[in-house]
């Protein structure tokens, strides 16, 4: 079917194809003193080649119809210019831009961030390879009006504005990264920022391409494992650090290399380290995970804590259990590059084995073990540690991922690409307790783009279709979510125009969004009883009899009535957006989006029905119903998620003095969110109305649709105050509740930081100060997270070694050994921030 496609629509493009007379253009970029610009980005639109300019700042790109020359460097201002076969040598001059610019790839129209009509954020270069952590949550969330879940920092996933799981999509290269990171907050992605050649967060009216799963976001990881530049000679990275706190290695490679226009590529990380070290810290007691409204996390001197008149021993800790990782990722792929075809194919394949903290099943924890998790063995029954008398559970993580590009750059005034993305992800993640594997998550999914890419009169866009479809699956004791099929069928268009210094942007989509599944309902009651209802499967012991005074006299039998019925959610979601950029000023712009979008609910929000042992819940689905103390699957009046968004940037990015200062307002109507229920359940009782406790009892969760709002703001102001120094100023608020003024759940803390930078030759450092203030906006039962300081600083030296440019860096992180809680978390007081790290580190290219 795939090859298929790529030959029909060669054939459509040759059809449609005009006959034009190639012409070579020439030119130089220049910055404001004339001097040349070398490295610099010159891209034909319509093209998936980019030209670099030579040492002099020349370049030569081939013309066949008229176009639209696009040159770039990052932290200069992008520059435009009509061209065709006719035009002249041409001489492009770049100014610099005081804060840093970066073409955007998930935009499709080849904007850079301070160009876009909504906010994005870009984070790339040296800058990512120094600050790369295991998770994208850990390595974005310093990032204004950005955090983190934070199940530990091998499991974090980004959090954009207070929303994150199904509501920001993470993708690679555009396409989805079909992993089980939006299931639970104990599920890591499979991006590795260090494969990384820049990792995009969007917002607005771009995010429409990507889906309904991106009303909060898109986190968009780029790399080169399909070259779409010719490779003129071997090149590549080699890099190694170490982090003291974790006493974690991570090893990083890179490798390319090309010859007529034939281009291989290989990347590969291997990271391993242990358990994380934090500041002292008291654990939760079983009282405290249910009832204590605050929990004392300056309480160390005393090795007691009071509660119902019981004096309880408190337990403190220096070290989060169970939080260590033993990840390879590598990815290798091949393109054919000429100035009219781009077409490559690429293969993935990641193995991570990494700890859940805080995660026992029901067996408790044991804080005292130091655990070695040296082992390469990971099948045996001691692997990590883990044994018959430690629960601690650990996620094996596999995937295989192959990827498909094709490019076609026509001879056509209007229509100037055609491009195809195609994927197949083949995805495991198994949790294993003692040597035993416990519950297995499986999710394949296949997945097709077609973009094409358009002038029309005045207006410049793409246009396109969006398939995608996927098969989860879940066995095992957490499988808390049934197997689902997931297929969606979209069309998308977005246009730009400009109008003087003002720039249209409109965008629409319309997605065809069908879920299946088999649903098992099982009904377990006495054969006595006459209770529409019946009893749930553990209903009948000693507590319900006393409760009801039920005495029959003789041991009563049970009848057990299981009810199988398949199931299908077809929704049509329509989204819609318009946006504009005005340049008031050289340097200077602001921007405006204004987006409606509509979201169906996913497996985990529709379907849940099941002990999520994670996050010491039970879930359950917006389908279901309580009835006395029966769940029933009555999946009525589901309706969709529609949220309408409002975006207003101010930016200046000239100069010494720059800024970016952003608005937002959300108002989502049928916002999923999960809601405390007066339930609770025990494995030995089942369903139980909260008036009364059991040991391991699990609050009782439920999904639930009500009207919701977000708003805030972020900014981030730089001043360059000489040629070497540097100093910034960041920050973000939001406040996020329903429309009954109660407040979200889980809502991140805001942040304020300073930021001084020194730079000098091969020589650079810098130190932030970040301040995270206490949430005490909180629900009712939440408890509220105290505020806390980081420091953080960081050093880099540029030199060459026998011709080989090299870079050694050094991070101090949480220089105080600040006692931290991330408010976003569920296991906040079992796993605080880690403490004090050095990480040192040498990176080589060549």
């Amino acid at each position: 079917m795939f090859k298929q496609s790529l030959i029909s629509l060669s054939v459509s493009a040759v059809m449609l194809s005009t006959s034009a007379f190639a012409g070579e253009l020439s030119g130089k970029v220049v910055d404001n003193n004339n001097l040349p610009i070398s490295n610099a980005n010159v891209h034909l639109h319509g093209k998936s080649q980019t030209i670099k300019t030579d040492d002099n700042g020349n370049f030569t790109i081939a013309v066949d119809a008229a176009s639209e020359l696009h040159v770039s460097k990052n932290n200069f201002i992008d520059q435009r210019l009509d061209v065709n076969p006719d035009s002249p040598f041409v001489t492009v001059t770049l100014t610099p831009s005081s804060i840093e610019s970066i073409v955007v790839y998930a935009s499709a129209l080849h904007k850079s961030n301070m160009e876009m009509a909504s906010p994005v954020t870009v984070l790339s270069g040296d800058k990512l390879k120094n600050s790369a952590k295991p998770t994208l949550g850990e390595t974005l969330k310093d990032l204004p009006g950005i955090n983190a879940s934070y199940f530990g920092p091998v499991s974090s996933s980004p959090i954009i504005r207070g929303l994150d799981g199904p509501r920001v999509k993470i993708t690679q290269n555009g396409l989805d990264s079909s992993d089980a990171s939006r299931i639970g907050p104990d599920h890591a992605n499979t991006n590795d920022a260090l494969s990384a050649e820049q990792i995009e967060v969007l917002r607005g009216p771009a995010t429409l391409l990507y889906g309904s799963g991106a009303i909060g976001g898109v986190v968009n990881v780029v790399d080169n494992r399909i070259p779409t530049d010719v490779v003129e000679a071997p090149q590549g990275a080699v890099d190694y650090s170490h982090d003291t706190n974790s006493n974690t290695n991570t090893v990083a490679a890179l490798f390319e290399a090309g010859h007529n226009g034939f281009n291989f590529h290989f990347d590969g990380v291997k990271r391993k380290g242990g358990d994380y070290e934090t500041p002292s810290f008291k654990l939760p007691g079983d009282h405290d995970e249910h009832h204590e409204d605050e929990h004392d996390h300056d309480h160390e001197e005393h090795g007691h804590d009071e509660h119902e008149g019981e004096e309880h021993t408190a337990e403190y800790a220096e070290k989060v259990d169970n939080t260590f990782i033993d990840s390879e990722v590598f990815n290798i792929g091949t393109s054919y590059v000429t100035d009219h075809i781009t077409v490559g194919f690429s293969y993935g394949s990641i193995e991570t084995d990494y700890g859940i903290p805080a995660h026992s099943h029901d067996h408790g924890h044991d804080h005292g073990h130091d655990h070695d998790h040296g082992h390469d063995d990971h099948g045996d029954e001691d692997a990590h540690g883990h044994d018959e008398e430690n629960h601690n559970v650990f996620a094996r993580v596999k995937q295989d991922r192959w990827q498909a590009l094709f490019n076609y750059a026509l001879h056509n005034n209007w229509l100037e690409s055609i491009q195809v993305r195609a994927g197949y992800t083949d995805y495991e993640h198994a949790e294993i307790e003692a040597g035993m594997v416990g519950t297995v998550f499986k999710n394949e999914t296949t997945e097709l783009r077609t973009n094409f890419e358009h002038r029309i009169g005045e207006w410049h866009g793409i246009f396109g279709y969006h398939y995608s479809d996927s098969d989860y699956e879940a066995e095992g004791a957490e499988a808390f979510t049934p197997a689902t099929n997931t297929t969606t069928h979209a069309f998308y268009v977005l246009e730009e125009r400009e109008f003087g210094d003002f720039t249209l942007e409109l965008g629409a989509r319309v997605e065809n969004y069908e879920l299946t599944s088999r649903i098992t309902e099982t009904h377990i009651g006495h054969e006595d009883d006459h209770d529409e209802h019946g009893h749930d499967e553990h209903d009948h012991d000693h507590d319900h009899d006393h409760d009801h005074d039920h005495d029959h006299g003789h041991e009563e039998t049970l009848v057990k009535t299981t009810q199988i019925s398949d199931y299908t959610l077809d929704m049509t979601n329509v989204s819609a957006s318009v946006g504009g950029v005005y340049t008031y000023a050289p340097g200077h712009n602001v921007a405006v989006s204004l987006s409606r979008s509509e979201r169906a609910p996913l497996t985990a929000e529709l379907l849940s029905n099941g002990l999520h042992i994670a996050t010491s819940t039970y879930e359950l689905g917006l389908g279901y119903h309580i009835e006395g103390t029966e769940i029933h699957f009555e999946p009525t009046d589901i309706e969709k998620e529609t949220a309408t968004n409002l975006d207003i940037s101010f930016r200046r990015f000239i100069g010494d003095f720059g800024y970016t200062l952003n608005f937002f307002y959300n108002d989502i109507a049928g916002f999923y969110y999960q809601e405390k229920t007066n339930y609770f359940f025990t494995s030995e009782h089942g369903l139980e109305v909260a008036d009364h406790e059991h040991e391991g009892a699990r609050d009782v969760y439920q999904f639930v649709s009500q009207d919701a709002e977000l708003y805030g703001l972020e900014f981030d102001v730089h001043y360059q105050i000489n040629d070497v120094n540097r100093v910034k100023i960041f920050g973000d608020h939001l406040r996020a509740k329903l429309d009954n003024s109660q407040n979200l759940p889980r809502i991140p803390s805001n942040k304020l930081g300073i930021n001084y930078g020194y730079e000098k030759g091969p020589f650079s450092a810098d130190m932030t100060i970040t301040r995270y203030l206490e949430q005490d906006e909180i629900t009712s039962y939440e408890t509220v997270t105290k505020g806390y300081t980081l420091v953080d600083a960081s050093m880099s030296y540029d030199f060459a070694v026998q011709g080989i440019d090299m870079v050694g860096y050094l991070n101090l992180e949480n220089l105080t050994d600040e006692l931290g809680f991330v408010h976003s978390s569920f296991i906040k007081d079992q796993a605080p921030l880690p403490g004090r790290n050095v990480k040192l580190g040498v990176r080589a290219y060549f």
